[in-house]
Parts: C-alpha cells; sequence; structure tokens
C-alpha cells in the first residue's frame, strides 16, 4: 500500500505566463523555485508543493494539445492551505491585486472542516484558499 503525504506538485497549462507569474507569485505569494525556458517550465514554490507552469506555446506545452479555455479546462480547481487564515485580511489583500474571492464557507479538506474561499486566477482556473480545520484553529 502507498503512504501518501501530501501534494507533490500540480501542472497548469498556460496561455499567458506573465499574467499567471503575477496571480501566483505576487498575489498568492509563491516563489519561482526553477525554471528551464528551454523546453517552457516555470516551478513555482507553494508551501511544500510546487505549481508548474508549462506555456502552451513552448516544447512541453504543444505536446498537450489545445490551450486551456472555456472549452477545455485542464482542472476543475486546487487547494492550497493558507495559515493562518484571516479571511478579512485575505480578502483585502486579494482585492489589493484586483481579484474578487468568492464568500468563505466551511468545507472538508484534507484535515478536516474548516473556511475556505475561492478565487480564479487570470485563465480561469479555480483556485481554493483553505484554513486549518475547526479543532485546529
Amino acid at each position: 500500500m502507498l503512504k501518501l503525504q501530501g501534494l507533490d506538485h500540480l501542472v497548469l497549462r498556460v496561455v499567458d505566463l506573465d499574467a499567471m507569474l503575477r496571480f501566483y507569485v505576487d498575489t498568492l505569494g509563491c516563489t519561482v523555485e526553477r525554471r528551464q525556458d528551454e523546453i517552457g517550465l516555470v516551478q513555482l514554490r507553494a508551501g511544500r508543493s510546487l505549481i508548474d507552469l508549462v506555456p502552451v506555446a513552448g516544447k512541453l506545452g504543444r505536446m498537450g494539445g489545445a490551450a486551456p479555455g472555456a472549452e477545455g479546462r485542464n482542472l476543475d480547481h486546487f487547494c492550497l492551505r493558507v495559515e493562518p487564515f484571516d479571511a478579512a485580511a485575505i480578502r483585502a489583500h486579494l482585492a489589493s491585486h484586483g481579484i474578487d474571492a468568492g464568500g468563505v464557507e466551511s468545507r472538508y479538506g484534507a484535515e478536516g472542516e474548516g473556511p475556505s474561499l475561492y478565487v480564479s486566477d487570470p485563465e480561469g482556473n479555480v483556485v481554493e484558499l483553505k484554513g486549518p480545520a475547526a479543532g485546529q484553529l
């Protein structure tokens, strides 16, 4: 049996790399960990996990077919764990970057039931920002 530890990385095929970098680095606070421009790959650090951005016009991106969009999303959503989860501060920070966040609701995640909200990145991928489970507050 496998003993899974958590999300290692996910890969997003992107149309506008600069807009996506502004969102994930400037707005959400990821850092650029590694770039391989010759193959079209930028790896961002998100806590213990990575988010890989693959421009559809690059070597790797061309192998994946049509670009993501309303008719062909690559993903429903992914969730990033946030701590501390201060909903007002998070919403204010997102607003300062022109991002309109959805309402805060209690949702079940890997650690249990806890607060979360949804935002969309510049290419329509839904990102859930999740706080700690109720017992861990």
